[in-house]
């Protein structure tokens, strides 16, 4: 297993954090994982973006090109990033201040109304977690609970009542995918004999859970930290 991703806004959005938790996550499952992030001088406002490879293997090296996933919550990111995604990979754009459609008929196109959700959670700081719930639900490459757990070492103890409101927007981001693809997924599976279980019709995003094994290394590569 393989993902390598950049995730890309600007800065105060909370693109970096949500690929550290992916990249913490992928670590507690006992994956290999790097984090690399790059931003401008001012980070609130400025442009940002990281990149996080999750992966079975050893991680070659942190920089990437090319990749599976892009995560665009601004358009600038999108019209920066779109075509490093690789044939066949997956672009989340974040639909609610993107009003740009992709351009590319080569990948998996994902509108996600990132700030819509968070409005209607009544909070406009977890549009990013909502754009990670996406992520999640189409890739599956890390466990929500996961990420989760990560969230609450970065938030702490006492910020620990945050994490509910958390969990709703990775949900609901989720959802936003489910409902438009979930069809999509039942009559592929129909169609193709892939599928002969009642239940995972009813889920057809259900996959079965890895096994976590005890080991795995986490790379980040900061002008302040470094962590090996």
């Amino acid at each position: 297993m393989l993902w390598t991703n950049i995730f890309a806004g600007f800065g105060g959005q909370g693109v970096l954090l949500i690929g550290q938790l992916l990249a913490y996550a992928g670590m507690y499952e006992g994956k290999n994982v790097s984090w690399l992030p790059s931003y401008g001088p001012e980070m609130r406002g400025g442009t940002a973006n990281c990149s996080v490879v999750v992966s079975d293997e050893p991680v070659a090296s942190p920089v990437i090109n090319k990749c599976d996933c892009v995560i665009a919550m601004n358009r600038p990111s999108l019209d920066k990033f779109e075509q490093n995604v690789l044939p066949g990979g997956k672009l989340f754009i974040n639909s609610s201040i993107i009003d740009k459609k992709a351009t590319r008929t080569d990948i998996d196109v994902y509108y996600v109304p990132c700030n819509e959700i968070a409005d209607k959670l009544n909070n406009p700081k977890v549009a990013n977690m909502a754009m990670l719930g996406a992520y999640l639900e189409a890739t599956k490459a890390v466990q929500t609970k996961s990420v989760l757990d990560a969230l609450l070492y970065k938030l702490g103890e006492k910020k620990a009542a945050l994490i509910p409101l958390n969990e709703e927007a990775i949900e609901a981001g989720a959802a936003s995918i489910r409902k438009q693809f979930g069809f999509f997924s039942v009559f592929f599976k129909l169609s193709t004999g892939l599928c002969s279980d009642r239940a995972q019709l009813m889920n057809p995003c259900r996959t079965a859970q890895p096994q976590i094994r005890l080991c795995g290394a986490l790379f980040i590569f900061d002008s302040a930290l470094h962590r090996y």
